[in-house]
């Protein structure tokens, strides 16, 4: 069999290199191409181009790039009338995937598409929900309400289990050990440049306030470490720091944190379901119209996964408008000083687990369960 796979952005590229060494191991004749990145390639896919060259963030950076963004249209669609796979497999990366799909409908009508990380739709832009259904064969999901929102619209999206939380269970199996708190706050500003560099100063000044606050009263001074973001060099954090300690080993940090300041997105999930309390900000440009905004911009309550899975608060969302240093001092004080504060958030932390762990994805990966589908080797 042949697979076409398009991962384009660094999150994506992990997901699918994970999906195509299951494909691998139970396809011996799998032939893999695709556009992706680093673990695709180390997994035995043979890339036709780099997400490095494929990720462009925000309205500004897609205009400017229309040039690369063309390019990279002309060599997936090049790609794939060359290979003529048996299956395209699309991994979120939503505008350029959704331009794919109608390209291999048109020209390659016996291809199967499949979409492993649809778009959240459940988010915002609601309305992709159509042509998404109508372009994909099949729809294998992440989120455990994400069948029940497509069958609202009359379509099929079967869940395969999370992979953040294998990624957390591979980690807790490898380090033997349970989590032990320290004291230490930990910072996640991001993945991205412009994430670190609007985030990290005022979570910085916050978490510097709450530890020389701490030491003043006569308590242990907080040792504060940021999370650097595997695809960022050093050199983006040094001029932040003022002796804080930088690591990459993320889930460690978490492992033995008091707590942390998390960047919204998926971070915040990996967070709730390693036991750290949490609160999660995100800087947002023009931040003083959201409010009026938001209601016909996003579908959910909340911004971030904890709270979309848990179906209500369990962490604060400093986003927007309430993203300002004195209220992650608040909350930082809060999350180290109020011991029912904490114990309330980790129940709602084992009501999140609860919901994404179902019988098939305890015994499987996502990753495995999604390669079993596209097989043919699972119910769907």
């Amino acid at each position: 069999m042949k697979y076409f796979v398009i991962a384009g952005e660094v999150s994506g590229d992990m997901h699918a290199g994970a999906l195509v060494r299951e494909l691998k191991s139970r396809d011996g004749q799998a032939e893999v191409a695709g556009m992706g990145g680093d673990c695709m390639e180390a997994a035995g896919c043979r890339l036709v181009q780099h997400c490095r060259n494929m990720a462009f963030m925000g309205v500004m950076a897609v205009v400017c790039s229309m040039g690369k963004v063309r390019r990279n249209f002309r060599i997936a669609e090049q790609a794939l009338m060359e290979m003529k796979p048996d299956t395209l497999i699309l991994i979120d990366y939503p505008s350029f995937n959704l331009r794919i799909a109608a390209f291999v409908r048109r020209h390659l009508p016996g291809t199967r598409i499949v979409w492993y990380i649809p778009p959240k739709v459940w988010a915002w832009k609601k309305w992709r929900i159509h042509r998404v259904a109508r372009l994909t064969d099949l729809i294998l999901g992440i989120f455990p309400f994400e069948p029940a929102f497509y069958e609202s619209s009359g379509y099929n999206c079967l869940y395969v289990g999370n992979p953040t939380l294998d990624r957390v269970r591979e980690a807790a199996v490898a380090t033997g050990a349970p989590a032990t708190r320290e004291d230490v706050i930990a910072l996640l500003p991001g993945s991205r440049r412009s994430e670190i560099t609007q985030c990290l100063p005022v979570m910085l000044a916050a978490a510097r306030s709450v530890a020389a606050g701490l030491a003043a009263g006569g308590q242990a001074k907080p040792r504060i470490v940021v999370a650097a973001a595997p695809s960022m060099d050093d050199s983006i954090y040094a001029p932040f720091l003022q002796g804080e300690e930088l690591t990459r080993d993320t889930l460690q940090l978490l492992r033995r944190a008091r707590a942390a300041v998390v960047n919204s997105g998926t971070a915040t999930l990996e967070t709730a379901l390693l036991g750290c309390p949490q609160t999660a900000v995100y800087h947002v440009t023009g931040s003083k119209v959201l409010g009026f905004l938001r209601p016909l911009i996003f579908s959910t309550p909340f911004f971030t996964l904890v709270n979309i899975i848990a179906g209500r608060e369990v962490i604060q969302e400093l986003v927007g408008p309430r993203f300002s240093r004195r209220n992650i001092e608040d909350e930082l004080m809060r999350l180290l000083a109020d011991n029912d504060y904490r114990r309330t958030m980790s129940a709602g932390y084992a009501s999140v687990r609860t919901a994404l762990e179902t019988r098939d994805t305890v015994r499987s990966t996502a990753a495995a369960y999604a390669a079993e589908c596209i097989l043919g080797k699972n119910k769907v």
